[in-house]
């Protein structure tokens, strides 16, 4: 018998045909067997921006209809979304999204690899690209209408600050998680 997680796929339907359900312009509903999830369309993939400098994390928040409510969040933006841009390097999209929704520009962007936030409906993984050498640049907030609230927050007080904002009613994201860690900072 092999150990969890290694050894052969196990799920009665792993071998059963992919239908789609459901196709729009970014999501793609899929069923599999027994399996209902969600995937994204036309190969879009996704980075996500940790940018902590001199003792400070940048967050994001910003309403996010699917949740009915506004949500504070890692910065983050869709990779390749745009026609002609299929090939964007996750590095450079992360680099564009920071600046875009932060105001802040990065001297060094590094690759942490690819993570899967809830691999059980979503069959999207998001880059985690580590952003230093921080330097504001502009206002932020994104683009057309985002309305992005860009929050600068101390390490030692993100804890806090986390428990505030859901205080206010604030959806929290789960990559939020990790900066708590303390191995992470």
């Amino acid at each position: 018998m092999s150990a969890a997680g290694s050894g052969p796929p196990t799920d009665p339907d792993q071998d059963k045909p992919e239908d789609i359900v459901w196709q729009g312009k970014f999501i793609t509903a899929k069923t599999r067997g027994r399996w209902e999830y969600v995937s994204r369309a036309r190969g879009i993939r996704a980075a996500a921006i940790v940018a902590i400098e001199d003792g400070h994390v940048l967050l994001v928040e910003q309403y996010r209809i699917p949740l009915g409510k506004r949500c504070l969040e890692v910065p983050a933006g869709l990779i390749g979304d745009e026609d002609g841009m299929q090939s964007e390097a996750p590095e450079a999209a992360a680099a564009r999204e920071l600046e875009e929704e932060t105001g802040y520009r990065a001297d060094h962007i590094e690759n942490l690899g690819e993570f899967y936030s809830s691999p059980g409906m979503v069959s999207e993984c998001f880059t985690l690209i580590k952003a230093s050498g921080l330097t504001k640049v502009s206002a932020g907030g994104g683009v057309d209408g985002e309305d992005i609230r860009v929050h600068r927050v101390k390490m030692t007080r993100l804890a806090e600050f986390i428990a505030e904002k859901r205080a206010e009613g604030c959806g929290i994201d789960v990559r939020l998680a990790m900066l708590l860690a303390p191995t992470f900072i």
